[in-house]
């Protein structure tokens, strides 16, 4: 390009590029068209200025030139750039910018478009009857419209001749008894079905005034013929339901045994009537009387609310401190009917209501939930009768049934192993033995008199004070008989139900603990009273449950005595005669108790898992010294049964006394401890105190096996061959029940197969055929769960994991010490994951620049904008002034011109 200012350089470029030479006035021929030319020309005049202006080209200087390489974005052009990104943003977001508060749209208002609940036709419908309101609006105040009321398709204005029209009398409509004329048939009725050319040329016919008329009489007519129908049919199925209520009322109101000719009129007779009755003067008269007496029957009552826990606590309490007051009246010679309300009621006495009362509120005993009979105004008198037969629990115990059925459940499958039938079989020699430094669990038996049985009270009082110690308890209850000690637990409860007081909960849980004692004070020697135990344990129950730490807390503190008892028996020495060790009847009924109360499958238990602990301290440390030894310890794994029967935890020292109660009891030929298969303990095997406990095989050849009379073994002294007998069945059923128990444990086949083969070992062959079959089918089960468990048994193997593939030694590559081998790891999932964010860095990079440009894009719209309102401002408020100042430069004029005009006069 020339050099020289920029008119002479852009000249030179014009001449070069052959635009501005000047045309000759010859006229040359055209070579290209108009448009190909302006195209060319628009080319070479964007080329030169390019060329003119060199900053509108932005080069990158490379640092390092390799031939051949092609860089992108080397070279660019800002200013096209820039001005390209403007008119992108005035044709996108500019139109945003000033459509934002703009709303449009087209909204579809047409009827049923948009709702796929109505069909085509109904659509139709309803734009058709808007479009007619719509062109209506506009005519209903128009008296002068061209519109004319037409029927049946023909205007009424030609119908003002009412000559043959056929209308008929009153007379002849009876004679003819709404039956329509033949005209009527042949122009309104579809021409009774005549041929279809007549209707056909009929149709076309313009109908006359009298044939319009005509048909509307033949239809008021027919109208009326089918009230008619109507009615009589209507007429017909009330006759019809009076009959049926005749029936229906002798089944609600049954009359009496010898009904007279009145109660069958009044009942309405027999059933054996048409189904149209006729209407008779003495039937109608027997219905209205019927209808009269219905208004005098008894109208249903609302009901009452339900009521909450506070006001049935306090309605039982109010009901059991009423019926004291009424029994305490009897007692100092006071009528007994007498309520109180006076004697306002005196000699009038309420029916005692009965199943027959089928009333809504009919509950009977239910109502007072196991608190006693005679708390109602009905059968005062028969109170010592009626209470034998009350023993139900509260409402709030629904779970005491059911841990009471568990309790039976559970003796039913222990009576297989621990007793029969009778529960007061079994004793405790805390009352034989006397402890020197022992504790004792139970209330003295010297602190209370012992009741003869079948000795109790003629009546059992309502109320009672709760009890703060065992010792009050027991004078409360002196005289009572056993099956009314429940009522009195169940009414000291209602009396003094949390709701009522805040001193009621202290209370209840003082009851806790004397409910805990006097467990272990009815389950104690020389009387144990089991029966007695089933009932009260529903009620330590809910007690618990209502307050489970402080009676956590008592279980654990019975525990504890428990164990330091069994610490100082063991100190004394285990195998001593005098010394205590083996828990007694009471201490067996409380840990049997607590497994009832408790939840025996957790983990960990605050109540259970010190009873576990002490259980297992029993089998494990104490010495078998006597078969009541042997009966107190088969019991306690008996207990590991139940404790253990959800949770399948293993209990080794339950196995292992059951194990050694057969090795002290069957004859075998084992001689010592050495020669017992297995690695059971057994430290009194062939002792000198259990060598007695073996059966002898002379004396047991005829006897079989039996429920154990568990009250006898742990109280007596004298025991019979019988008894050994018993106690080996009861151990044999133990070790089935475990095996059940275990047989899904991995250590079974190392557990059990020393069990079978002592099982093996025994001599039971001259004992009595029951005896032989129960050990040989207890040695089959066995010997089949340990073919199941082996066959279950996989030897250990190796962990099963990968290949470990054949190392490369790859060189490692730091990838921050050189930027050229940055995008270059030799890990392809690195190097991928290093693109990745690289790209992600890139992206929000150039979002955040289009977002700045966006944004100062749009400042500058709002400046040029607010600059326009400005000016548009400014411009205003100058002719606003600009006016104001040529009014006042008028006013001022004006001034001036009337005071000269003043000052002419005034010198005139």
């Amino acid at each position: 390009m020339a050099k020289g200012s920029q008119l002479s350089q852009l000249k030179s470029a014009l001449s070069q590029a052959g635009i501005s030479k000047t045309q000759n006035g010859k006229k040359r021929k055209r070579s290209h068209s108009i448009d190909q030319d302006k195209i060319k020309k628009a080319a070479k005049l964007q080329e030169i200025h390019k060329k003119l202006n060199p900053f509108d080209v932005k080069v990158t200087k490379l640092k390092h030139d390799v031939g051949g390489r092609k860089i992108k974005g080397s070279k660019g052009q800002p200013a096209q750039s820039k001005q390209a990104g403007i008119q992108q943003r005035e044709m996108t977001l500019l139109r945003e910018f000033q459509d934002r508060g703009r709303v449009g749209g087209v909204v579809d208002r047409r009827f049923g478009e948009n709702d796929p609940s109505m069909s085509l036709e109904e659509r139709m419908l309803e734009r058709f009857t808007k479009e007619r309101q719509r062109a209506s609006k506009s005519t209903i105040f128009n008296l002068e419209g061209e519109e004319q009321l037409t029927h049946y398709g023909q205007s009424l204005s030609n119908l003002d001749d009412f000559d043959d029209v056929g209308l008929l009398m009153d007379e002849d409509e009876d004679d003819d008894q709404g039956q329509p004329d033949r005209d009527i048939v042949g122009r309104a009725h579809f021409g009774g079905f005549d041929d279809e050319d007549e209707t056909d040329h009929n149709s076309d016919r313009k109908k006359s005034k009298a044939e319009v008329m005509a048909e509307v009489i033949a239809k008021s007519k027919e109208h009326k013929a089918r009230r008619q129908l109507e009615k009589v049919q209507e007429e017909s199925m009330r006759h019809q339901l009076d009959d049926d209520f005749d029936s229906l009322r002798s089944l609600l109101f049954a009359p009496d045994a010898q009904p007279t000719d009145s109660n069958v009129a009044a009942l309405g007779g027999s059933g054996n009537q048409p189904d149209i009755p006729s209407v008779d003067i003495d039937e109608q008269m027997d219905y209205d009387r019927q209808v009269r007496e219905l208004a005098f029957d008894q109208r249903a009552q609302p009901k009452d609310r339900t009521k909450t826990e506070e006001e049935l606590a306090l309605e039982e309490k109010e009901a059991l401190e009423k019926a004291e007051r009424q029994r305490r009246r009897r007692m100092l010679g006071d009528d007994g009917e007498d309520s109180d309300d006076g004697g306002k009621n005196h000699g009038k006495r309420k029916r005692e209501r009965g199943g027959d009362d089928l009333e809504d509120d009919f509950l009977g005993d239910e109502l007072w939930g196991g608190i006693g009979s005679g708390l109602g105004e009905v059968g005062i008198n028969d109170q010592a009768v009626a209470e034998g037969d009350s023993e139900e629990e509260d409402e709030d115990e629904g779970v005491d049934e059911d841990v009471d059925e568990d309790e039976e459940t559970d003796n039913e499958d222990e009576n297989s192993e621990a007793e029969e039938g009778n529960e007061s079989n079994f004793d405790s020699e805390a009352g034989s033995v006397s402890g020197g430094d022992f504790h004792e669990i139970t209330t003295s038996q010297k602190s209370a008199k012992l009741k003869p049985p079948g000795s109790s009270q003629h009546e059992l009082p309502f109320t009672f004070p709760c009890p703060k110690s065992h010792e009050e308890f027991l004078e409360i209850i002196g005289q009572t008989d056993d099956t009314d000690v429940p009522i009195v637990v169940q009414r000291i409860r209602t009396l003094h139900h949390p709701s009522l007081s805040p001193e009621n909960k202290v209370k209840l849980q003082n009851l806790a603990s004397v409910l805990v004692d006097h467990v272990l004070y009815i389950t104690s020697p020389p009387a144990p009273r089991f029966t007695l135990l089933n009932s009260i344990i529903p009620h330590l129950y809910a007690l618990c449950r209502s307050y489970p730490i402080e009676s956590a807390g008592i279980f654990v503190e019975k525990l504890s005595l428990m164990h330091k008892n069994l610490e100082r028996g063991l100190s004394r020495g285990a195998l001593e005669l005098g010394t205590r060790t083996w828990p007694g009847s009471a201490e067996l009924s409380f840990l049997r108790t607590t497994g009832v109360i408790w939840s025996s499958s957790d983990m960990s238990h605050p109540v259970i898992s010190p009873a576990r602990l002490l259980m297992g301290a029993y089998l494990g440390l104490c010495r078998v010294r006597s078969l009541t030894d042997i009966t107190s310890g088969l019991f306690l794994s008996s207990i590991f049964l139940q404790y253990e029967e959800l949770s399948k935890r293993l209990v080794p020292e339950a196995i292992n006394f059951s194990i050694n109660a057969v090795l002290h009891l069957a004859p075998s030929s084992l001689k010592n401890v050495a020669s017992i298969p297995g690695s059971f303990p057994s430290p009194d095997f062939r002792s000198d105190l259990c060598v007695p406990l073996a059966i002898n095989i002379k004396k047991s050849k005829h006897l079989d096996f039996r429920t154990p009379n568990l009250y006898r073994l742990l109280t007596g002294d004298n025991y019979q061959e019988q008894d050994k007998l018993d106690l080996l069945g009861l151990a044999f059923r133990l070790l089935d029940r475990f095996s059940e128990m275990y047989k899904s444990l991995d250590g079974f086949i190392e557990l059990y197969q020393p069990v079978l083969d002592i099982l093996r070992k025994i001599d039971i062959t001259k004992l009595s055929e029951g005896v032989r079959m129960q050990a040989s089918s207890l040695q089959d089960r066995l010997t089949r769960l340990l073919k199941f468990s082996r066959q279950a048994r996989r030897p250990l193997l190796l962990q099963a994991h990968k290949p470990i593939p054949i190392p490369t030694y790859i060189p490692k590559f730091e990838s921050r010490s050189s930027s050229y081998l940055r995008r270059h790891d030799p890990d392809h999932e690195r190097n991928e994951a290093s693109k990745l964010r690289y790209q992600l860095k890139q992206e929000k990079k150039g979002a955040i620049r289009e977002l700045r440009k966006d944004a100062k894009f749009l400042a500058a719209v709002e400046h040029k904008q607010q600059t326009e309102k400005d000016r548009a401002y400014k411009e205003h408020m100058n002719k606003a002034f600009s006016s104001l100042e040529g009014e006042r430069a008028e006013q001022k004029a004006m001034d001036r011109e009337k005071a000269k005009e003043k000052r002419r006069s005034g010198r005139k």
